[in-house]
Parts: structure tokens; sequence; C-alpha cells
């Protein structure tokens, strides 16, 4: 009797289960990092992976980010369209084609003043073109995700100075945010967060003089700083400078961010630099280094296009395997953003000033990444 009384249990817990076909599998990956952006407001940066276990082209027409039933953010299939990118393809597309896979790319900046998520999940509405009528739309609820809260890095800036321009940052700068890679069996961002720094001279130009000359840049040369109180995990040094105004080719990965430091920044976390000129780094594996402690010169070293800074900060000691975590500098003026980066891409191309729109008052960001575009100072050490 008892065994028919459990298996009459078992069979009644099963009946309360409502079976239904997902064609579209999600899951996220690396859960968000919630932090403050320079626009005062906080943040979610993460990927939604999407298989279509079907056959059959899906296109997927929107997208809920849900916290506790409630929308917190939505994007429509034009949004969804430039963020969806198929495995092993750089370029976004507006149909998930059948039995493929691909990562949308999704930033949810939250209400000022908002709660932070403990959990979210998400509901996608997808059209099946090749199902019979009525039941090409689907909606399926999936990918709850606990919002990691691990604590976010306080730093200092990596440079000195002012005209400093944010480019390709988070949190939609596709070079940088999307930049999935294949790397020892894992699919990781470590570029999540990065940042290209490139500055401005007095004229509002990158570049004055010969395009090919690493010294017409006006950011060639910068002393670069230890963000935080650390030590050296990795350098890497001797690799020659590149001819500015072209991408070099058949760089091997592991010269691809040419002279670069890594340091360990502790909690997990570490931060990276890229680029630097030959002959300029200053500190070795295993170093100490302290906040705003010069460790070398930028410089067009590696897979670079011109002269510029390229920084990270990421949770294992690898430009590559690994995974990208946000940070927040600890004090920096923005003085005003650019036009987008089209007009960056051309100032940059061509040597002509770069069109600025100059806020009134300086601010004083504290404790805040540096979002895409701006211009921002950063004072004395």
């Amino acid at each position: 009797m008892g065994f028919i009384v459990a298996a009459a249990s078992v069979a009644g817990a099963r009946a309360q289960v409502q079976e239904k076909m997902t064609p579209v599998l999600l899951k996220v990956e690396d859960a968000p990092v919630p932090f403050l952006g320079s626009d005062g407001r906080m943040h979610l940066v993460y990927e939604l992976w999407m298989t279509n276990f079907s056959s059959a082209d899906v296109t997927v027409e929107k997208v809920e980010v849900l916290s506790e039933g409630s929308v917190v953010q939505g994007f429509d299939a034009a949004a969804i369209a430039g963020r969806l990118q198929p495995a092993g393809q750089r370029e976004p597309v507006g149909k998930l084609a059948g039995s493929a896979q691909a990562l949308l790319f999704l930033h949810v900046t939250l209400a000022t003043g908002g709660t932070v998520p403990t959990k979210i999940s998400h509901r996608v509405l997808l059209h099946a073109n090749a199902a019979p009528p009525g039941q090409q739309e689907i909606t399926e609820e999936s990918a709850e995700t606990t919002v990691n809260r691990r604590t976010v890095a306080l730093i200092g800036p990596p440079l000195v100075g002012e005209g400093y321009i944010s480019a390709d940052s988070c949190c939609d700068a596709s070079r940088h945010t999307r930049a999935a890679m294949p790397i020892n069996g894992r699919v990781w961002v470590a570029q999540r967060y990065a940042v290209d720094w490139e500055q401005l001279d007095g004229e509002g130009c990158i570049y004055n003089g010969p395009q090919e000359k690493v010294e017409s840049y006006t950011i060639f040369g910068k002393p670069v700083l230890a963000v935080a109180d650390g030590v050296v995990a990795a350098v890497t040094e001797g690799l020659p400078e590149q001819t500015p105004g072209k991408y070099p080719t058949n760089i091997p990965l592991n010269e691809a961010d040419g002279n670069s430091v890594i340091l360990e920044l502790g909690l997990g976390r570490y931060a990276m630099y890229a680029h630097m000129q030959p002959g300029s780094i200053k500190v070795h594996r295993g170093d100490r280094v302290k906040t705003g402690q010069v460790i070398g010169l930028v410089g067009n070293t590696g897979n670079s296009l011109v002269p510029h800074l390229h920084f990270q900060v990421m949770d294992r000691p690898s430009s590559l395997a690994s995974n990208g975590l946000p940070y927040e500098i600890r004090s920096f003026e923005i003085e005003g953003s650019t036009a987008g980066t089209e007009a960056f891409d051309q100032a940059e191309a061509k040597g002509t000033p770069l069109l600025v729109t100059r806020i009134t008052t300086v601010r004083e960001a504290k404790g805040e990444l540096p979002l895409d575009q701006l211009v921002i100072s950063f004072p004395g050490r």
C-alpha cells in the first residue's frame, strides 16, 4: 500500500508540471557584477547564451530582463539584431539560424536610485517561421541567474593629465565588450570592461604630424601608472613598435598585447596594461608596486593600430583566458564627450580635430567606471 501511495504522489507531482517545447535554450555563463558607471547609475553587463535546438531559423523578437517578475529592461527586435552575435562571428544578426548558437550581449542600466536585483531571469519572445500557423509565436522564460555581488575593485587612474578619451569602453562598444574568444576549451570575454585610452592635444587632435610616426601621437610616451598596491604577476617585454595607421599582420597570440604588465590586485582581480614602449617597463615579475608608481610608457607594440594604452581588469592573470571584471576609478574629471565611435575613428584615421561636446562645469567623478567616448582628466599625483 505504501508503494502505491508513493507512486501516486509522484504521478500527481508530475501532472502539475506543464511540459512544453523550448526550441531555444537559454543560459548565463558569467553572472553580471553590478558597478557604478560615470553616468551615476548602476549597470549590469553580461551575455545571454542562446542555442537554437531546431533546424529552422528563429527570429528573436523581444527579450525582457526580469527581477521578481517585474521587467527591469527590455530589448526589441532592432536592439537584439544589433547585439546577437553568432558563435565564431563578430557581426550581429537579426535571426538565430537553425542548429546554431549565439551570444546576446546585454547591457542593463538600472533606474537612478533603484535596487540592484538579487536574481534576474529572462523572458524571450520568438517567431518560428517554419512552425504551423498558430504555433509560430513562442514565449520562453528561463536562465535565472544570481547577480554576482563580488567586491568591485576601487582603483587609482592608469594615467595622469588631461584630454584622455575612453575609447571603446563599456558598455556597448563591440570591439571590446563583445570580443568573445575560445581559449583553452572555454569561451572567455576578458575585454568585457576594457578601454583604449587615447589623448587629444590642445587643438583637439589625436596626432599632429606624420601619421606613420609614433611621436606624432599625443599620448605616446606618457607614463603608465600602477592603479593599486599590488604584485607584478606577469611582464612581456622586448617587442618592437608597430607603424601607426595600419594593423600589423601575423601577430602570434602571445604577442597580441605587445609589451605588457599584469598586476595582481588581490581578491582574485588582475589589472592588465598593453602596448607599452619597448624598453620602458620598469617592473619585473614578483615586484611589489605602489599606487601611482610609474611602471612603463605608452607605446604602439603588439596588435595595435595607433599608440594607446589598453587597460582591463579580469579574474585571472591572463589577458585572454579570463573573465573581464568591472572596476571603479577613485577620482577623475569628466570634461565632455565625443560625437561617438564613428567620429572618433575618423579623427584617429585623418588626424583632424575630434568633435567634443564640452560640459559647462567639469564634473568630478568618484568611484565610477568611465563609460565610452568621454573626455577625461586625471589630476596630477
